[in-house]
């Protein structure tokens, strides 16, 4: 089981010691991926560059939004460069600056273009349980690996119940279950409202519910036997980390 973890790319120097500090917490955490937010100048690639030194597996998160038409040539030799034999790709929203240009790619686009520039690259797409119902979401992961997708990378999810139906849905795929912690009214308020997340009615937004709960979904995706991410937003991420796994 490989158990990964989420950094924010706000500079080289920031993101390397953050890699430090997860690889202090546990043993357990044996991966890094790092999305690519346009509001920060580093790249997730950049990012995992940096980090490369530290985890081996540093997963660079691609928005296909952002990729010019032939673009991913410059991307995947990049990638052969720095040994980055795993990428993570995602549509990815507009950004908030209407003046920096995006592109009309469709994830499978993207995973189709770099699968045939770099067939040996490990590829994954995203898998939103909450986004829309089943059916449309299992078209789009047939979509994705017909396109040449390896892999998926959950949204987070905060209910046992609807993991283990996920995973029954996904059984046979190479999967990482995200989890998050939300802390704070407002920010449950963001998840339900932007992200269309169902909490449990268990749930708490505490670091101890939110703690509690990681250690219980990483049990259970152990036992699944796929692999878990965490998104640790918003917290300290010693604090989060430890005990976890």
């Amino acid at each position: 089981m490989r158990i990964s973890v989420e950094l924010v790319p706000k500079s080289p120097e920031q993101v390397l010691a953050d890699a430090l500090v997860v690889r202090a917490a546990s043993s357990a955490f044996t991966a890094l991926n790092i999305p690519d937010l346009t509001r920060f100048a580093l790249r997730s690639w950049e990012g995992c560059r940096v980090t490369k030194e530290i985890f081996a597996a540093s997963i660079p998160h691609i928005r296909a939004i952002d990729l010019v038409e032939n673009g991913e040539h410059d991307l995947c030799r990049f990638l052969d460069q720095h040994a980055l034999t795993e990428v993570l790709v995602v549509r990815g929203d507009p950004p908030h600056d209407l003046s920096r240009r995006t592109y009309p790619n469709t994830s499978e686009d993207v995973i189709r273009r770099l699968k045939s520039s770099l067939p040996k690259l490990k590829i994954y797409a995203a898998f939103d349980p909450y986004r829309y119902g089943f059916y449309q979401e299992l078209e789009g992961v047939r979509r994705k690996l017909d396109a040449g997708a390896d892999g998926f990378f959950t949204q987070p999810v905060f209910d046992l119940n609807l993991l283990r139906v996920c995973a029954d849905l996904l059984q046979g795929l190479d999967v990482y279950w995200g989890i998050s912690p939300v802390l704070g009214e407002k920010s449950k308020s963001y998840w339900e409202t932007t992200n269309k997340v169902v909490f449990p009615r268990a749930f708490k937004p505490t670091m101890a519910w939110n703690k509690d709960f990681a250690a219980s979904a990483i049990s259970a995706v152990r036992e699944l036997g796929g692999n878990a991410y965490l998104m640790p937003l918003r917290v300290k991420l010693k604090d989060y980390l430890d005990g976890i796994a």
